[in-house]
C-alpha cells in the first residue's frame, strides 16, 4: 500500500528541490544549444544544492512522503519526478529537453538530467523496477521498459507534497459509482450476507495476516458476483466500498479492451497502475463476455483472445487490492478460471419477503401512503428483482405526485406494469396476477392486446 503520511510538512519545505531540479534543467538546455551555463546559473544552483544537503540532513524534508530514510539517490529521483507537477517551469522544461508532450520524465532523460555514472544508473534500474523501493512502496508510478521507461509521481501522494486538496482519482477505463449505501439498506438473503461480511473480513485483515502472523499475501481478495440484472451485486459492492470508506470504481471492459494487439494489455496495465497503492475497489462487470468457454484456437485472433484473458486475470491476481467480477451468466464462466476467485456470491432473484422489503424500503419513506396500499398483496404478485422494484417505485411516486394523492395500490400497478413492458412490450394483464384490477382503465383499454 502506499506510504502512510505520518504528518504533513509545508510544502516550502520541499522548494528548494524543485528549484534545484529547474536550475539542472537550465543548465541541460544550455547544453543542448552549446552553450556553457553561466556563472551566475552555475552559483545559483550550488547555493541551491547546498540547501537541499542540509535539509535532507535534518531529515525532515521528505517526511510527508514517509521518504527521508531513502538514500540520496533516491531522493533524486523523487524530486525529478515530482518537480514538473509542482513548478510549472519544470514542466516546460521537461516537454523541451524531451521534445514530447510528456512532463514526466524517461531514465535515458534522468539519465542526463542528473548525470548518472554506470553505477549510480544500475542502483536507478533498481530502485524503478516494479518490486523495487520507489514503486514497491507505492512512491512513484513507471509505464514501459528500458531507458525509455517513464515515472511518474503516484496521485495519491501529490496532495502531501504540493499541500492542494485531494482530487477524485482518475481511473482510466472506469468510472467511480457513488451509492449511499450500509448493510441494513442491503436486502439480501442471510447466507449472502455472511459471504458479503467474510469478504470485507479478508480486505480488512489482510495485512495482520502477513505483517504479524508471518502468512503469505492472499492477494485481492478477487469475488464473483453472479445473478441476474437487479438483483444487489452493484448496491453490495458499494456497500463493502462504504464500509471501508473507499472509492468504487466500476471498470468498463468494453472500452478497455482493443482490436489492435497489444492495445488491451497496455490499457490494462494503466488502469492497475492508476490504482496500485490506493484504497480503491474496482468492480469488473459482465466478465462472462471475456472469460467465456474456450473453444478450439483456429486462428491467431483466438491465441490473442485468450492471451487478453490471461493478461487481465495475471493483473487482477498480482493487486495488492481487491476486486470484484460480476456476471449475468455464471455458466457461460470457464471452469478454469473460477478456481482464481476467493469468493463466489450468487445473487437471486428475491424471494416474496425480500421484494416485500424492498418495497418497504424504495418508496419514498416521506410520501403519504393511501390506506388501501398493501406491500404484502404487492410482492406476492410479481416477482421483480431489487432493481425493477426501485423503478417501479420511482413510477409509482411520481404519479401520486402529480395527481397530488397519496401513493396507492393504482400507482404501484402502474408502476409495476410499465416495468414490464420494458422486457419485449408484449406484456398481458395475466402477468400483474392480483395488481390487474389496480390497473387505470385507460390502461387496461388503451395499452393490452
Amino acid at each position: 500500500m502506499v506510504a502512510v503520511v505520518a504528518e504533513m510538512v509545508r510544502p516550502t519545505s520541499l522548494e528548494p528541490e524543485w528549484k534545484r531540479i529547474e536550475l539542472l534543467a537550465q543548465c541541460l538546455l544550455e547544453a543542448r544549444y552549446g552553450r556553457e551555463p553561466a556563472e551566475a546559473l552555475l552559483s545559483r544552483l550550488n547555493e541551491v544544492q547546498h540547501q537541499v544537503e542540509c535539509l535532507r540532513e535534518e531529515g525532515q524534508v521528505w517526511r510527508s512522503l514517509s521518504a527521508e530514510a531513502l538514500p540520496a539517490l533516491a531522493l533524486d529521483l523523487l524530486a525529478a519526478v515530482y518537480a514538473p507537477a509542482v513548478n510549472p517551469n519544470v514542466a516546460l522544461l521537461y516537454q523541451d529537453l524531451q521534445q514530447s508532450n510528456s512532463v514526466y520524465p524517461s531514465l535515458a532523460f534522468l539519465h542526463r538530467l542528473l548525470a548518472f555514472n554506470e553505477q549510480e544508473y544500475a542502483l536507478v534500474q533498481q530502485l524503478v523496477q516494479e518490486q523495487g523501493e520507489l514503486l514497491g512502496r507505492g512512491l512513484l508510478l513507471g509505464e514501459g521498459e528500458g531507458p525509455l521507461r517513464q515515472l511518474k509521481p503516484h496521485p495519491a501522494l501529490l496532495p502531501s507534497v504540493t499541500g492542494l486538496p485531494a482530487q477524485r482519482l482518475r481511473v482510466p477505463g472506469a468510472v467511480p459509482i457513488d451509492i449511499p449505501a450500509d448493510w441494513q439498506d442491503l436486502i439480501i438473503q442471510p447466507a449472502q450476507q455472511r459471504m458479503l461480511q467474510e469478504y470485507l473480513l479478508w480486505i480488512q485483515h489482510a495485512d495482520r495476516l502477513v505483517n504479524e502472523w508471518g502468512g503469505r499475501p492472499p492477494g485481492g481478495p478477487i469475488a464473483l458476483f453472479s445473478g441476474p440484472s437487479g438483483t444487489g451485486k452493484t448496491f453490495a459492492a458499494s456497500v463493502i466500498a462504504n464500509q471501508l470508506g473507499w472509492d468504487l470504481y466500476r471498470v468498463d471492459l468494453g472500452a478497455l479492451v482493443s482490436k489492435y494487439i497489444g492495445e488491451t494489455e497496455k490499457n490494462l496495465n494503466a488502469l492497475f497502475d492508476a490504482v496500485h497503492g490506493r484504497e480503491v475497489l474496482l468492480q469488473f462487470d459482465e466478465v462472462d463476455a471475456l472469460m467465456g468457454k474456450r473453444g478450439e484456437v483456429k486462428d491467431a485472433r483466438d491465441r490473442y483472445a485468450n492471451m487478453e484473458v490471461s493478461h487481465l486475470l495475471s493483473r487482477i491476481e498480482q493487486h495488492q487490492g481487491p476486486c470484484i467480477l460480476t456476471t449475468n451468466l455464471r455458466k457461460q464462466i470457464d471452469q478454469a478460471f473460477q478456481r482464481r476467485f476467493h469468493f463466489v456470491v450468487t445473487f437471486p432473484r428475491p424471494e416474496a419477503p425480500e421484494r416485500q422489503a424492498l418495497w418497504q424500503r424504495l418508496l419514498p419513506a416521506g410520501a403519504p401512503k393511501a390506506v388501501d396500499l398493501d406491500l404484502s398483496l404487492v410482492a406476492e404478485a410479481v416477482a421483480l428483482t431489487g432493481g425493477e422494484i426501485r423503478n417501479a417505485a420511482n413510477h409509482a411516486a411520481i404519479l401520486a405526485a402529480a395527481g397530488e394523492v397519496p401513493i396507492g395500490m393504482q400507482q404501484v400497478a402502474t408502476g409495476v406494469w410499465r416495468v414490464l413492458q420494458k422486457t419485449d412490450g408484449q406484456t398481458r394483464l395475466s402477468q400483474l396476477r392480483q395488481l390487474a384490477g389496480f390497473l387505470p382503465r385507460e390502461i387496461v383499454q388503451g395499452e393490452t392486446p
